[in-house]
């Protein structure tokens, strides 16, 4: 590997469009509006000449603030194979990063749902690899919009989900993608299967993918989707909730999960005990501690119909599939009964179309 090697960066995707719409959407300027930035950004300013030796200026700015400013000068414009560009950041805080050249490359193939495009990107003059490894997320964000933005599919091009629908915290995510508006790949596959496993090293679920990142764990997933999605805030709006919010996720994932459904839930669902019968020891060992649970939230509820302030939290996606296998089973249905601030606010949170729309069969 030569040094220049080295120093560039080199992006892949194989976007489920024909070659010339997914050209098009890099040299007009109404198309390049609607995608070009990373997962977050928006394209706020933009002027662009698309022909060799013309230039352009664009201005992104990320949902939270943060403005990034970046100019160039088109240097190959060959319709719809190949579109070359230098590429220099005009923000104060990268100014002293030197200009480099950015070439994209489009490949049409038939694929088994019609064309496809395999669009390669390649970055090329960093400096240094800490410089080319930082910019790798920025275009692979860029790709996943770009095939959101030319895929039939949508956003489901880009994000991909795996976990069965039975399980609490695979529904948690569910909601929260249907909060968002987000049209989304579902695999239903269990724990500890091929898909799972590529993702999670303990072969839990859910496990999720936006393009080339992928994550485990429910909590970084939801924030994940808050951060750069738009639609249904799903982070409480200040560091006092937000605290609070992590509060309540944190007792769900450390005390509430373990003692409402798998030493509960489970037992019944999936009976261990002699002759088939559910586990009764461990069933009745669980009920307390699912009794003082309930009556923590109970009193974390009280008049309101969300856990953390007056509007839906990622706190309120964690509880909400829990509450229906309780009242399944005879115990914490009994339960249940009494936390009558629980049962109102589930009631609220049971009308939401993420709710009805995730509901395991």
């Amino acid at each position: 590997m030569t040094a220049r090697d080295t120093f560039d960066l080199t992006v892949r995707r194989v976007i489920r469009a024909p070659r010339q719409k997914v050209f098009d959407a890099f040299v007009k300027p109404e198309l390049l509006r609607q995608w070009m930035g990373p997962r977050g950004f928006k394209l706020t300013a933009l002027e662009m000449e698309p022909r060799v030796g013309g230039s352009f200026r664009l201005t992104m700015v990320h949902r939270h603030g943060d403005t990034s400013k970046v100019t160039g000068t088109y240097k190959e414009i060959t319709p719809p194979e190949r579109i070359a560009f230098t590429w220099k950041w005009d923000s104060e805080q990268m100014a002293a990063l030197p200009e480099t050249l950015v070439t994209v490359t489009f490949n049409e193939r038939e694929g088994e749902n019609g064309p496809e495009t395999e669009v390669q990107l390649l970055h090329s003059g960093f400096p240094a690899t800490d410089v080319r490894d930082a910019h790798d997320a920025g275009w692979q964000g860029c790709m996943n919009k770009l095939a959101d933005f030319t895929d039939s599919r949508g956003t489901a091009a880009s994000l991909a989900l795996v976990g069965t629908p039975r399980s609490t915290y695979v529904r948690t995510v569910r909601m929260a993608l249907v909060e968002k508006g987000l049209e989304y790949a579902y695999d239903p596959a269990p724990p500890h299967t091929p898909p799972v496993d590529a993702i999670s090293p303990y072969g839990r679920i859910p496990v999720f993918r936006d393009g080339a990142t992928a994550l485990f764990e429910t909590s970084a997933i939801v924030r994940y989707l808050d951060e750069t999605f738009e639609g249904t805030p799903l982070l409480a709006p200040n560091a006092r909730l937000r605290a609070q919010m992590e509060q309540w996720v944190s007792m769900i994932n450390c005390h509430g999960y373990d003692a409402m459904v798998r030493r509960y839930v489970l037992h019944y669902a999936f009976p261990k005990g002699e002759g088939g019968a559910p586990d009764k020891k461990t069933i009745d060992a669980a009920v307390p501690e699912i009794e003082q649970l309930l009556t923590i939230l109970d009193k974390a509820y009280g008049p309101r119909d969300f856990l953390v302030g007056n509007a839906l939290t990622m706190a309120d996606l964690f509880v909400a599939p829990i509450i229906p296998y309780l009242a399944m089973f005879p115990e914490s249905k009994a339960l249940l009964a009494k936390v009558t601030n629980v049962t109102r606010a589930h009631a609220v949170i049971a009308q939401r179309e993420s709710f009805r729309a995730t509901a395991p069969n």
